[in-house]
């Protein structure tokens, strides 16, 4: 939070005292006691007579408001413990563990202890950083493409992300990773492909990682040089970071683009981005994990994508002096949104009721978790008109607007369609309808190949623990099968399995069985091949972990690819011996999935948007796998919340007996 209202002073400086003095004599008057320092720079650089060294000193000291670094030595003592734990032979996720706790405790308030680069940084730091860029890109063939203006963008900054410590990050990283290159054996084909040295480079980083991912509440980031080159654990930023370091340092020219919320997912999400030496920028989809340049997020959507760059966008700094709202947008971010989409500008009507309280509005989509909508841009309103521009297709989204108070919605949700044309969800006439839920979020195609792999199941009983004279009580020829399937079997059989079918690997996610509506015990079985740590996964009331007899991951629904599983694909089964004959009426077999069908036992609320607010048509306490609801207005944008648990939820209409999720 500090971090962003220093942001926003930072902007509310560049205000019109300074519009007569140029960005530099700006930034130096900001720098208050420390201008000497940025002085002893631009000297240094006009003595040594390096015309484009003295460029770049200019540029980054004008372009250093808004950057800013942690202003207490404790940082540093809390990067000690880190190392020190990376460096133990801990587990990562005790590691993990560890840091989180010290971060809400000992460390607690650290991260709101922020300095304005140009208040801190010192000359001789800059200086060495300088000379170290210009080292990489001068005389490297790997970025003899590049240009100047691309250089201070893409090479030269003194840090790749905010809060990073002012060290000798880059003799670090050669120090660490220089090899990838000198060890390279030269050929006549890439040797000299930027592509090529990037893959060299990232592969050698990868391989000496600890990969433990995190996606729930992080510790203080690590940012120094020598915490990242030990890193165990981390988000997708922090081995994105790691990388661009690593990359800078060796002359790679890489940046970091993001988008803050994706069309149809909660989430954002960062990554790094090169540009190779035929003029391509080429983005890496997640982080050191994959190759850049592949296939980008086909199936996502982006809104908007924004470039972390160096340099003030003023744009966003007239934003901040003008509007009230002062919504915290970065003052070093570009729109970049149309490197990666097909774009569209739109123009809304102001509702005439609205009374205009700035000459802002906000343009938003749907989260439903951090908050239901999620500004992403602004536009500015023009007489009685809100513009939006460079904004991505095939997304629903929302203007709101200040009313003086807070952001209200100023437009119906409305749908920019992917030929660029634009249409508002006008809601219900009055009319009513009733309408089936089986999902509170779209099927995403692993959730469908997982769904499918049920396709040939079968629910089978015994006598004999190998089957021999196995019943077949039910056999799974539809994609959506009753939460409790009745076996119709009035015999009493000692053991139970669902056997998958071939090709399958037994993947499910969960099996159990009834006798009337009481669960029944047993001991475990399995095939042979099943490894054993995996067999009570079946059986442990968790959807999200789930019994595969490959070798993908089984605790999480995206699973290794078939083409990379090792596990028998064929006569995979999972079951329960009873140690005696026991009679079974209900049989539940659910598929491997990311547990956003309707869960039994999970509470529900069903709401529509009325163009003001979500209003609620009804709550549920699901009985099965289904929910049914009537009296539902037609043709509204649903939304079905599950106040049980999971966040993933997206709002939809209902069309034909079916939900178009948005």
């Amino acid at each position: 939070m500090k971090f962003n209202i220093l942001i926003v002073t930072i902007a509310l400086l560049l205000t019109s005292c300074f519009r007569a003095q140029s960005p530099l004599e700006q930034s130096l008057k900001l720098a208050g006691d420390n201008r000497a320092e940025l002085e002893k720079v631009l000297a240094h650089y006009e003595n040594e007579g390096d015309a484009q060294k003295l460029e770049a000193a200019r540029f980054l000291i004008a372009n250093m408001p808004g950057h800013s670094s942690y202003g207490t030595e404790r940082i540093n003592d809390y990067y000690t413990i880190a190392l020190n734990l990376a460096r133990s032979g801990m587990d990562p996720r005790a590691q993990y563990d560890s840091l989180l706790y010290l971060s809400q405790n000992q460390f607690a308030g650290l991260q709101s202890q922020v300095a304005p680069d140009l208040k801190i940084i010192k000359a001789d730091y800059l200086i060495n950083s300088i000379d170290k860029a210009f080292a990489a890109w001068r005389g490297n063939r790997f970025a003899e493409h590049v240009t100047f203006d691309e250089f201070c963008e893409w090479l030269l900054p003194y840090k790749c992300v905010e809060m990073q410590s002012m060290d000798a990050w880059r003799d670090t990283m050669v120090a660490h990773y220089g090899a990838s290159l000198t060890e390279w054996l030269p050929n006549d084909e890439s040797y000299n492909s930027t592509f090529r040295a990037l893959e060299v480079v990232r592969e050698y980083v990868l391989e000496r990682l600890g990969r433990f991912e995190i996606y729930t509440e992080a510790p203080i980031p690590l940012r120094s040089a020598e915490t990242m080159v030990n890193l165990q654990f981390g988000r997708c930023i922090d081995f994105v970071t790691l990388g661009v370091m690593a990359f800078r340092s060796l002359g790679l020219p890489v940046v970091i683009d993001e988008v803050p919320c994706y069309g149809r997912f909660r989430a954002g999400h960062a990554w790094f981005t090169m540009l190779n030496d035929r003029g391509e920028e080429l983005p890496s989809e997640w982080d050191l994990s994959t190759t850049p340049g592949k296939a980008f997020f086909t199936n996502y959507t982006l809104p908007k994508v924004y470039r972390n760059s160096y340099a003030i966008n003023y744009d966003r700094v007239k934003y901040l002096n003008r509007s009230i709202v002062k919504y915290p947008f970065g003052i070093h971010q570009t729109d970049v949104t149309d490197h990666y989409v097909r774009t569209a500008d739109i123009e809304l009507p102001l509702p005439k009721d609205f009374r205009k309280q700035e000459d802002y509005a906000y343009l938003a989509v749907f989260d439903g978790h951090y908050t239901i909508w999620r500004v992403v841009d602004y536009g500015e309103i023009k007489g009685r008109k809100i513009r939006f521009s460079n904004i991505g297709r095939n997304i629903m989204y929302m203007a709101l607007g200040f009313d003086g108070h807070q952001l209200v919605p100023v437009s119906k949700p409305f749908i920019v369609h992917k030929d660029g044309s634009l249409s508002y969800i006008e809601g219900t006439d009055g009319t009513t309808e009733s309408i089936d839920i089986k999902r509170k979020y779209f099927q995403s195609e692993k959730v469908v190949e997982m769904r499918r792999r049920l396709l040939g199941g079968k629910v089978q009983a015994s006598n004999r623990a190998d089957f021999a004279d196995a019943v077949t009580v039910y056999e799974i020829t539809n994609e959506y099968i009753p939460d409790k399937i009745p076996t119709n079997c009035e015999k009493q059989y000692r053991y139970w399995r669902y056997l998958g079918a071939d090709g399958t690997f037994g993947s499910i996610a969960e099996l159990a069985f009834f006798a009337d509506t009481a669960r029944l015990k047993g001991r475990s079985i399995a095939c042979p091949f099943a490894e054993k740590e995996i067999i009570e996964k079946a059986f442990d009331n968790n959807w999200l972990t789930n019994f595969e007899t490959s070798a993908g991951d089984h605790d999480k629904w995206l699973t290794e690819t078939d083409a990379d599983a090792t596990g028998n694909a064929n006569g995979a089964w999972v079951g329960k011996d009873f140690g005696r004959a026991q009679k079974v009426d209900f049989v539940r077999v659910v598929p491997r999935s990311d547990d956003n069908d309707i869960h039994p036992g999970d509470e529900y609320e069903l709401k529509y948007w009325n163009n003001r607010d979500w209003i609620t048509i009804g709550y549920q306490t699901a009985e099965g796998n289904s929910l049914h609801f009537d009296n539902v207005p037609k043709g509204a944008l649903l939304w079905i919340k599950d106040y049980t648990q999971g966040w993933d939820e997206r709002p939809f209409l209902y069309n034909d007996g079916k939900p178009i999720w948005w």
